[in-house]
């Protein structure tokens, strides 16, 4: 019977990885109604599984609502609108950053980009951030980065120019973390200083 078990959890395993590591859509990863019909309604522990076997390679399946994080424990309706995908669990060291293809100013403008978004509540207008970004990279590089951010799902833009966080930061930033470091750095130029 336990034989039976661990091959029958295996094999979602497989599936799952499958799903979660090739990209079919636009977005990376995978909608969880579309996990629930190739592997079943146990979908969630299968993930469970899986993300305790990637701890080991320092990665995590992540999961990101559309709509803002349930307060307790998800339904099944919110977990089958929801996408799951696999992040880091760590952070990456600077040389790891280096070959990831992004510039330090880049990353940083990036860093400043969030932290003006959730300080403005979770919207900012496009000219605000231009303007805040451009007091410390050129132009052209300002406008840039901010196209590339909202291309690649950091941030999202609606119609009337405003900024929103993208379903990227939301799984691949730790936006407290980044707050407390950003906060941290201030008092120590402030000590500094």
């Amino acid at each position: 019977m336990r034989g039976k078990r661990k091959a029958y959890y295996a094999s979602k395993l497989k599936r799952a990885t499958h799903l979660l590591f090739y990209r079919r859509h636009k977005k990376p990863g995978v909608k969880g109604w579309e996990l629930r019909k190739n592997l079943g309604k146990d979908y969630p522990k299968v993930l469970k599984i899986l993300d305790d076997y990637l701890e080991r390679l320092d990665l995590q399946v992540k999961t990101v609502f559309e709509e803002e994080r349930p307060a307790g424990k998800p339904t099944p309706e919110q977990l089958d609108k929801a996408r799951f995908f696999v992040t880091l669990r760590g952070t990456l060291t600077a040389k790891e950053a280096k070959m990831v293809g992004w510039r330090i100013d880049d990353l940083a403008g990036l860093a400043v980009t969030i932290a003006y978004i959730i300080s403005r509540r979770g919207k900012a207008s496009r000219k605000e951030v231009e303007k805040l970004l451009r007091e410390k990279l050129p132009k052209w590089r300002a406008d840039l980065n901010l196209d590339r951010y909202i291309r690649y799902g950091y941030i999202i833009q609606d119609e009337k120019e405003q900024l929103y966080l993208g379903w990227r930061t939301q799984a691949e930033v730790d936006q407290k973390a980044l707050i407390n470091l950003l906060l941290g750095s201030e008092e120590t130029s402030s000590v500094n200083a």
